[in-house]
């Protein structure tokens, strides 16, 4: 059975966080390889993921990942706020780009600051000994000048030190199994990770496709309006897409999911429930009530 990993964001109110914690709970069972919590744009939750990532270390025996970006911030501000991680014992960071704060524009580098996430990763190399996943895109990042350009920015994050790529969600299996492929091709040999996306709500998942350059295929379109308004169909038809995904995914060597899980637990229980990954008998998390 495959690997998992599951990200969540930053709560804003109590009540997110009672039901951010609940879904820790109710997927710390499944024993991931680790659980990572977002950073918004322009480094907007950074004390939110802060306090997240170490509630997570102080409570919990699940592996918390920080992510952290280049933006809006000087190299020595990031540096400050990786070092924080450190000496709050988290040794897993997820070093991306990031995006510009809404309505800011194109994004454009800090003058002080890391200017790629490549950049980021050797930084983060010299703070501390992390361990440190980057993004991929298998169907190119809408930003690039082309995939082969993509692909090489990839290349250099982890020539800077990442051991993983966790990429962005996808709806067809295809374009993945083809950027692995390539991947493979120019030397990259560290794990790449498929991101999932449970389709919770499917207009939702439509516009974060669209937001991200990620496909919508027919069949899929076609697997939800045969579903229609019946809560319980939609629920039905959301858990077989994903387990179908993860299968053909899995049965083509893959070893780890990645779940984006939008702080919501059920969807995604059910889903690695029927793909047969392991409950322990115990919980595998205490938490403080």
């Amino acid at each position: 059975m495959p690997r998992v990993s599951f990200e969540f964001f930053p709560p804003k109110t109590a009540a997110m966080e009672a039901s951010l914690w609940q879904a820790i709970k109710q997927l710390a069972p499944f024993h991931p390889s680790f659980v990572s919590v977002t950073y918004g744009a322009g480094g907007s939750t950074r004390e939110r993921t802060h306090a997240t990532v170490a509630r997570i270390r102080r409570e919990t025996t699940l592996e918390p990942a920080a992510h952290l970006t280049c933006v809006g911030a000087s190299r020595d501000e990031i540096d400050a706020v990786a070092q924080g991680y450190w000496d709050a014992g988290i040794r897993h960071v997820v070093a991306l780009r990031g995006d510009p704060p809404a309505g800011a524009g194109p994004y454009q580098p800090h003058p002080a600051g890391y200017a790629r996430a490549a950049d980021l990763v050797a930084g983060l190399k010299r703070v501390a000994d992390f361990e440190i996943s980057v993004a991929a895109y298998p169907e190119v990042h809408p930003e690039a000048l082309s995939a082969a350009a993509d692909l090489d920015n990839l290349k250099r994050k982890i020539d800077a030190g990442a051991r993983r790529a966790i990429t962005q969600f996808f709806f067809d299996a295809a374009p993945f199994l083809r950027f692995r492929d390539r991947a493979a091709a120019m030397g990259i040999a560290v794990p790449i990770v498929p991101g999932i996306l449970p389709i919770v709500d499917f207009a939702q998942a439509k516009k974060f496709a669209a937001m991200c350059g990620a496909a919508v295929p027919t069949w899929l379109e076609a697997e939800f309006a045969a579903a229609g308004d019946e809560a319980q169909a939609r629920a039905a038809a959301s858990e077989r897409v994903a387990v179908a995904h993860c299968r053909r995914l899995i049965a083509a060597g893959v070893e780890a999911l990645h779940f984006y899980t939008l702080n919501r637990a059920a969807l995604v229980a059910a889903i690695c429930g029927a793909l047969g990954i392991g409950v322990a008998v115990r919980p595998a998390v205490a938490i403080a009530e």
